[in-house]
């Protein structure tokens, strides 16, 4: 998959409006290069159907809608177009596109309150969705409620016009009632909100066009954009390679009772290419690790163990999978959190540093997000991913990785969405597994930048690969770890 830029609703509003003044581009001519990239799609990829139904609310995505169903009648399509709303609302750009599609073939009428919607819906036609796009704000309302819910149960191919109805174009949440789309056609750029929370499942196939925009005016607007992430390959390894070339990791975990957690992670930073990893847990843990990983080099610690030797050898350190919380985490937690070494902060130690804060710079946090929630002090946190991010960065240094479907990365001056993964990866240890692969990638001399970013598009890729096999049902850690390497080594 390649990179893409991925861009807020009030940027693609003032990109719209400053191309229209710079550039000397009415709404409506812009309105008609949308429609006619939406009728390009339709010639594309749903051939041999001749009919239509468009469906429009009153704001400027309606405008778009007016005008494709006015091209479709044009061809000689049969065309329906149902206005939901007050059409005294539209602005003058999408009422002229009303008066065009006045004047075509197409024949319209009115969807009044909650009664009538699904009598009307034909699914032998191609459904256009032009009833909110960008105009999304709060609930959906109940005239547009039925109509959504309608589509959704028409059978019929359905295609949005820039964002489905009851999309949140920069959360990614969707509305209890909203287009589920075969495809969404989008303009200008791409928004969070299709590639994030609920987008990629609402959204179907994503179409871009940029409707030409120059690419100096979307220069402007760089800052502004979250890219996604890629799974490049590491760089082949030099021929007269040895272990200490790739680093030490040391993984400091596993309480009582909680000895997966840091052996899943340990062995994910053997599997991601580090040289030597080492294990601090509980006593009774010992044995069984090196029963199932004997090339790991594993020492027990007691309550008062003094970690500063283990510490100077590491490369990179991984703190908290099934650290705890007990006098034995505290005495290694606060050991771990002196030091200067790169740090890979999950689970326990993330609860105890929203207890004691964090000095050290080198970091890597990988909060979920009842997790983020304790580190900034509140009882849940809010919808709007992004917003968490941005509160984590200014709060705590270093690079904070949002886990969840469609992962953010942020470090405070760029940030990054992950593309890949599946809901197999809703299992217990997959957090671990991430963690020790950043903590490998560091030890192998990548920054704080780099490693948490590759980390989680080669984690998600390889449970990609892994749900192929396996399925998502029933998708374990560990079958993640088996695909890690072939993952970052670029072979598919």
């Amino acid at each position: 998959m390649m990179q893409l830029k991925l861009y807020p609703a009030e940027a693609i509003r003032t990109l719209d409006r400053r191309y229209m003044l710079e550039y000397d581009i009415s709404g409506l001519k812009l309105m008609g290069k949308a429609a006619r990239s939406v009728l390009a799609f339709i010639d594309r990829e749903i051939p041999n159907v001749q009919r239509a139904q468009v469906f429009c609310g009153s704001g400027n995505n309606a405008g778009d809608g007016f005008l494709i169903a006015a091209f479709l009648a044009d061809r000689g399509w049969s065309v329906q177009v149902f206005l939901i709303g007050d059409p005294s609302k539209l602005g003058l750009d999408a009422a002229s596109a009303l008066k065009v599609c006045q004047g075509s073939a197409a024949q319209m009428s009115r969807v009044e309150g909650n009664e009538g919607a699904a009598s009307v819906i034909d699914p032998n036609s191609v459904i256009i969705d032009a009833l909110l796009g960008l105009g999304v704000s709060g609930p959906v309302r109940p005239e547009y409620q039925s109509v959504i819910a309608a589509i959704n149960t028409s059978g019929a191919a359905v295609i949005s016009v820039d964002l489905p109805s009851g999309l949140d174009p920069d959360t990614g949440v969707a509305d209890a009632v909203c287009v589920r789309a075969t495809a969404t056609v989008t303009f200008i750029a791409h928004k969070i909100g299709l590639f994030s929370q609920d987008g990629p499942e609402v959204s179907g196939r994503v179409v871009l066009d940029d409707l030409g925009v120059p690419e100096p005016l979307m220069k402007d607007f760089a800052a502004a954009a979250v890219s996604t992430l890629v799974a490049l390959p590491l760089s082949p390894r030099p021929k007269r390679s040895h272990k200490g070339t790739f680093g030490r990791v040391l993984v400091v975990g596993g309480n009582k009772g909680m000895g997966g957690a840091p052996l899943l992670a340990a062995e994910a930073a053997l599997r991601s290419g580090a040289g030597l990893v080492s294990v601090v847990t509980r006593a009774e843990h010992v044995s069984g690790f090196l029963a199932r990983r004997p090339e790991l080099m594993v020492r027990a610690a007691n309550d008062e163990m003094d970690l500063t030797e283990l510490m100077a050898q590491a490369s990179a350190i991984v703190i908290g999978p099934g650290l705890g919380q007990d006098t034995w985490a505290l005495n290694l937690f606060h050991q771990v959190m002196a030091c200067e070494k790169p740090l890979v902060i999950d689970a326990d130690a993330l609860n105890l540093v929203s207890r004691f804060g964090l000095a050290n710079r080198s970091s890597v946090m990988t909060p979920h997000p009842l997790e983020a929630a304790r580190l900034l002090g509140q009882a849940h946190v809010d919808a709007d991913r992004m917003r968490v991010l941005e509160a984590l960065v200014d709060r705590y240094p270093g690079v904070k990785v949002l886990k969840g479907h469609g992962t953010l990365v942020g470090d405070g001056h760029r940030t990054a969405l992950n593309p890949f993964g599946n809901p197999g990866m809703a299992t217990a240890g997959m957090g671990d597994v991430l963690s020790g692969i950043i903590g490998s990638l560091l030890a192998q001399g990548c920054n704080l930048w780099e490693a948490a970013t590759l980390s989680v598009a080669h984690h998600a890729a390889a449970a990609d690969a892994a749900s192929l096999k396996q399925g998502e049902v029933g998708l374990l850690a560990s079958d993640v770890i088996a695909g890690i390497g072939k993952s970052l080594a670029g072979i598919r």
